[in-house]
């Protein structure tokens, strides 16, 4: 049985992670300060006698003896990072820092910017970490994730079309609806995780993890409209300056170190368990 440490534990991605790393038979503190997660996505597990849940931010130094570290804590939704950048970036810094200074003591061996550079500057740490202390790292990059326990306010394409259909409001696309995403459902990501972590020691990534099916806002606005048997019209605003008009994961390197793996989840399957998450809150 190891002791997992996973940061933003109560978010989207971390819950799941949390119950997957239960099932597996582990014991899982959760930390997590609820600016972008909720506790009701970790309260089923509550009753679990290995889970624990803690309220803390990571910014502020932690101490715990854990096997594993996963590190989740920050917000990855524009929505939510936008609100306060410097919070943004100390997350992502020195939450990075103490999990490091962490992992150092219990392991033997745009608008954007302040995401994607904070996101820089962690990977640099890490990999600073794993030089210059010899700390066993390992470096994912996630793409679009979706599925339950999705916030149904944090901004993202998915939530955001699944909700404006099932209450037959307009769907919104910003530009043209031709700019291109690739999407991930989130037990795909769990599984990706999980083979990471348990790479040899010598592999640190990074590595992305995600879906290489490619779909315009206009054919994923579609299929949501088409799932929910909804009457909802899309509707088109201006695009935001600093938009990508196309992300597609190269996960080549994922087959090859992550034991084959790849997603097994197709985009209309995935949508269907989401938009049932959607309709029972």
């Amino acid at each position: 049985m190891k002791q997992i440490l996973i940061t933003g534990g109560a978010g989207f991605i971390g819950s799941h992670l949390c119950a997957r790393l239960l099932e597996e038979g582990n014991e899982v503190i959760c930390l997590d300060n609820y600016f972008t997660g909720s506790k009701e996505n970790v309260i089923p597990l509550l009753k679990n006698p290995h889970f624990e849940l803690i309220r803390h931010d990571v910014s502020i130094p932690f101490q715990a003896e854990v096997d594993e570290i996963y590190n989740l804590a920050c917000p990855a939704s524009p929505v939510y990072y936008q609100i306060d950048p410097i919070q943004t970036i100390k997350t992502s810094v020195l939450g990075a820092v103490n999990m490091l200074g962490l992992a150092k003591r219990v392991n033997a061996i745009g608008p954007r910017s302040c995401y994607d550079e904070g996101k820089r500057c962690a990977e640099t740490l890490f990999m600073d970490y794993h030089r210059q202390n010899k700390v066993r790292i390992k470096i994912i990059r996630i793409f679009n994730t979706y599925g339950p326990n999705m916030s149904t306010n944090d901004g993202r394409v998915v939530s955001n079309f699944i909700i404006q259909a099932l209450q037959n409001k307009d769907i919104t696309i910003y530009g043209d609806g031709n700019q291109t995403r690739s999407f991930q459902y989130v037990d795909d990501l769990i599984e990706g995780m999980i083979r990471m972590m348990n790479t040899s020691d010598d592999f640190t990534g990074p590595v992305n993890i995600g879906n290489q099916g490619e779909f315009s806002m206009n054919e994923l606005a579609k299929i949501v409209i088409r799932l929910t048997n909804s009457s909802s019209k899309i509707v088109y605003r201006p695009l935001p300056g600093d938009d990508p008009k196309q992300r597609k994961p190269d996960i080549t390197l994922a087959k090859e170190k992550l034991d084959g793996w790849e997603p097994t989840v197709c985009l209309e399957e995935g949508l269907k368990k989401t938009i049932l998450y959607f309709k029972s809150l």
